[in-house]
């Protein structure tokens, strides 16, 4: 949709509808003065659930509400606490040009992008905010488990090693940068990813199998979907190398936690694991008792940079649309599908 230069040149109209924890959390005062600066911002407080492992239950009352309050918006951002940006309440905003989701749904269930597509709506998702701390603890457990802590005689190096990244999206893409002054060798796992990357990047695309079987370190990146849950099971976990290093930042559920320990006793492979099946790790779990396994309980996302991110993130794509730029962080059917239900072969 192409947007009349009458109304580009009118200050934009920006609504922020979430939980007031999210503006006192969320929102850093240096990114809505900077917002404020090229655009009218008003806010609403809604106060449905914080976490959102699920699209937001129907709450005909909450998207009554929202759809009010997005009336007259040129943008509409949600987090936690905002119902469903659902038909209803996209129809009340004749002139949105933009929706975005900061943080509180990863798989996009809090906004109907089919519907927003079919309107001329742009969606953007800047829950990657957390990709930054995310690659740094990966980096920092790939260093521990090559390191093998406690054992003198089998600690190694990562530089000049082979990774192997399962998932190539802004995790891993943050990772490939941290990774560079070590001169690893990358191979990665992704059937969504866009070919081009491997120039780009200089990153290998290769079969599960082959980045299993060929890597010193694998690190597992990939989001848990229908396609991904139980991906690495006893066979292809048996496909590690003696010495390998096996890294989880992504989601616990991606790999079979049995059979992980049950590899895991053979006492030749290292697992780095901030991710469990399930979680918490119960206290009379065998993984914990490894001498192999190095537990963290999920906290590589957690930290005060990444909580105001989410929004610094959301406002250079609102400056990007006040410039007649393209957003960065796109969501269209397509990504939803590969995100939600694709599955991975």
């Amino acid at each position: 949709m192409t947007t009349p230069a009458s109304d580009r040149a009118r200050r934009p109209r920006v609504g922020i509808a979430c939980h007031p924890r999210v503006r006192s959390e969320y929102l850093g005062q240096s990114d809505l003065t900077r917002l404020a600066s090229v655009a009218a911002v008003r806010m609403a407080d809604f106060f449905g659930p914080w976490a959102v492992a699920e699209p937001p239950a129907p709450d005909p009352a909450a998207e009554s509400a929202l759809a009010d309050f997005a009336s007259g918006l040129d943008v509409l951002v949600v987090c936690h606490g905002a119902p469903r940006v659902s038909e209803q309440v996209l129809a009340a905003a004749p002139d949105l040009r933009m929706v975005g989701e900061l943080e509180g749904d990863r798989f996009a269930g809090r906004i109907d992008v089919d519907a927003a597509v079919r309107r001329g709506v742009i969606v953007v998702d800047t829950t990657h905010g957390s990709s930054y701390p995310v690659a740094e603890w990966a980096l920092a457990l790939m260093v521990l488990g090559v390191r093998d802590v406690g054992r003198w005689e089998h600690r190694t190096e990562l530089t000049g090693r082979t990774v192997g990244l399962i998932g190539f999206g802004h995790i891993a893409w943050r990772l490939v940068d941290l990774l560079r002054p070590f001169g690893v060798d990358l191979l990665a796992f992704d059937p969504y990813a866009p070919r081009e990357l491997a120039d780009a990047m200089n990153v290998t695309f290769a079969p599960l199998d082959t980045v299993l079987a060929r890597s010193d370190v694998v690190v597992c990146l990939a989001p848990l979907t229908p396609g991904t849950r139980g991906l690495l099971g006893a066979r292809e976990l048996a496909l590690l190398r003696a010495g390998t290093v096996f890294v989880n930042v992504s989601r616990g559920a991606v790999v079979d936690s049995n059979a992980l320990v049950a590899r895991l006793r053979h006492g030749d492979v290292v697992a780095c694991l901030d991710v469990h099946d399930p979680e918490p790790v119960p206290e009379a779990a065998e993984v914990r008792q490894l001498p192999n396994a190095f537990l963290s309980p999920h906290v590589a996302g957690t930290t005060l940079e990444s909580r105001t991110r989410f929004f610094a993130l959301m406002v250079d794509e609102i400056d990007r649309l006040v410039g007649d730029s393209e957003p960065r962080a796109l969501l269209t059917p397509r990504v939803v599908a590969a995100r939600t239900t694709g599955t991975v072969s």
